[in-house]
C-alpha cells in the first residue's frame, strides 16, 4: 500500500474523515446560491473524488481534457 492509499485510509477510518467532510460541509458562496439538498453528502463526494485524483494521478491526466498528453 502506498504512503497515499494509507493516508487514505486513515481519514476516511476515523475522525480526520469527519473533520474533512464537516469542513467541506460548510458550502462556498457559489454552493450557497445554487443551494444543496444534503451538504453532508455532497462534501463526501467531493473528497472522495478528490481522493481518487490524488492517488491516481496517471488516470487523471488519461481523463481530463485539460491535463497535457
Amino acid at each position: 500500500m502506498s504512503d497515499a492509499e494509507d493516508e487514505t485510509m486513515k481519514r476516511r477510518d476515523g475522525g480526520e474523515a469527519d473533520e474533512r467532510v464537516g469542513q467541506r460541509a460548510e458550502l462556498l458562496p457559489e454552493e450557497l446560491a445554487a443551494g444543496s439538498d444534503d451538504p453532508q453528502a455532497q462534501a463526501e463526494a467531493i473528497l472522495e473524488e478528490s481522493d481518487e485524483r490524488t492517488e491516481h494521478p496517471e488516470q487523471t491526466q488519461h481523463d481530463s481534457v485539460q491535463s497535457p498528453d
